[in-house]
């Protein structure tokens, strides 16, 4: 009988301990440490007897297939994940419960196909026949894509090797698991150590993985934390709930910018592209309504023109509500200090609401000017006029401070016939040319809410 040894992994940080913990001394969480099996058996025998031992070999003398990348047919899948599928990668999916992983992971298989890319899609949730009913309402019929139901990840990599398949898609990688390791599938070590082959398995044979990731309550990865540094791009499928748009970011990129995201809307017929992002973010905005405004955000290198609205109401609460959705809920504290402090507004007794329409998140200071002058309309009940954009950075004296990429966010209001943009006065000097609409420079926070409310050029 083989000797067996007991540790205990931590299941957020992959943390590990000979003995029990009640709390991890890496993360500090508490009770996430659990009990882990391992046999005293060499990790790795089945996939590292498959292949020769690698060698050393001189930096020029490698070659540079990495950079022939595999398109998905797919354009907003293929700029997240930088261009297209590189030869040899491993890309890690996650995303609340039918988000659309599944989705996505079709539809690509049936866009590689068609480039001539041989895919085997292995589902370890659902059936043959279930998988064949889901393409057949997304259309997917290729010849070139098998179907494979198992979760024995010995059974999958033989499977693999007498197919040769360009791409490998794994659905999901907690459902897989290794004979050469006790537990239930789904533990960290099982986990842990079926990525770890799967990983190896297709640096070693020069095809494409993709594995499918359950995600916790919190939103991330279920699973050891060195789930997401085994693989080369981690992309997170986002989205409310009852909302039809999704979203799709990279958290990790080795073979591209992880500021790219993708948008989709989910359709009877699977996933579609928005070709036109900002023009879904205001399609249905009002323009009559005070505390609206538009403002040019950036992902990765697409700006996208999302609304900011913003409802101040009289709090009869002790401490009055600082409620948001879609932006940093501490930055706005912060500004409605600033708007205190700086420009002289009472806000002490007033319930702030910030939401960005359409589900998008914002993330960047750039958001500040258009945050304040939002708020700061509400306040007054005034409507900001119709075609007027904002962006800008709010120091705390109150200065609005330059960001980055200036040139495309007013290149995006142009496109979308906005006629008034109000920018911090560093980012107009450093213009080249003149725009088809009225920049409104301002250097102060006062100067952006006096001007955020008047009509015409300025």
């Amino acid at each position: 009988m083989a000797k067996v040894k007991v540790e205990y992994a931590c299941t957020s940080c992959g943390f590990s301990s000979p003995k029990w913990l009640g709390k991890c001394p890496d993360c500090g969480k508490w009770g996430s440490l659990v009990e882990e099996v391992a046999a005293a058996e060499p990790k790795y025998r089945v996939a590292v007897d498959a292949f020769p031992a690698s060698k050393p070999v001189r930096l020029t003398e490698v070659s540079g297939s990495a950079e022939v990348r595999a398109k998905s047919g797919i354009e907003e899948f293929d700029r997240v994940v930088g261009g297209g599928v590189v030869p040899s990668s491993a890309v890690l999916i996650g995303g609340d419960p039918g988000i659309g992983k599944s989705t996505i992971l079709l539809q690509v298989a049936r866009g590689l196909a068609r480039e001539g890319k041989p895919v085997l899609y292995v589902s370890g949730e659902e059936s043959e026949a279930q998988v064949k009913l889901r393409a057949a309402r997304l259309g997917v019929e290729e010849k070139e894509i098998y179907l494979l139901s198992e979760t024995s990840i010995e059974r999958i990599m033989a499977a693999a090797s007498e197919i040769s398949p360009s791409v490998l898609l794994v659905d999901s990688i907690q459902t897989m698991f290794t004979s050469d390791l006790p537990g239930a599938p789904g533990s960290v070590g099982q986990v842990r150590e079926c990525a770890g082959r799967l990983v190896f398995f297709a640096k070693k044979t020069g095809m494409s993985v993709f594995l499918v990731g359950h995600v916790t309550k919190d939103g991330s990865i279920a699973g050891p934390r060195v789930l997401e540094h085994l693989v080369d791009t981690v992309l997170y499928f986002e989205g409310e709930k009852g909302h039809p748009y999704r979203i799709l970011k990279a958290v990790k990129n080795r073979f591209g910018s992880t500021n790219e995201i993708g948008v989709f809307e989910m359709r009877s017929s699977g996933l579609a592209e928005v070709a036109d992002p900002s023009g879904l973010f205001l399609s249905e905005r009002s323009g009559d309504t005070s505390g609206t405004l538009v403002f040019p955000a950036i992902e990765g290198t697409r700006p996208l023109l999302v609304e900011v609205q913003a409802l101040a109401a009289q709090s009869f609460l002790a401490m009055p509500r600082r409620t948001t959705i879609g932006a940093d809920t501490n930055r706005v504290i912060l500004l409605c200090a600033i708007l205190e402090k700086k420009a002289g507004f009472s806000l002490y007794n007033q319930d702030i609401f910030v939401n960005i329409a359409g589900g998008f998140q914002l993330d960047e200071t750039a958001a500040d000017l258009a945050l304040s002058c939002a708020i700061a309309a509400s306040f007054k009940d005034q409507v900001i006029p119709a075609g007027t954009a904002a962006f800008g950075e709010v120091g705390l004296g109150g200065e609005v401070r330059a960001v980055p990429m200036a040139e495309q966010r007013l290149n995006e209001a142009s496109r979308m016939g906005f006629t008034r943009v109000i920018l911090p006065a560093s980012n107009a000097e450093r213009l080249p040319s003149k725009y088809p609409l009225a920049l409104v420079p301002v250097r102060h926070i006062k100067e952006a809410i006096a001007h955020s409310q008047k009509q015409g050029r300025s």
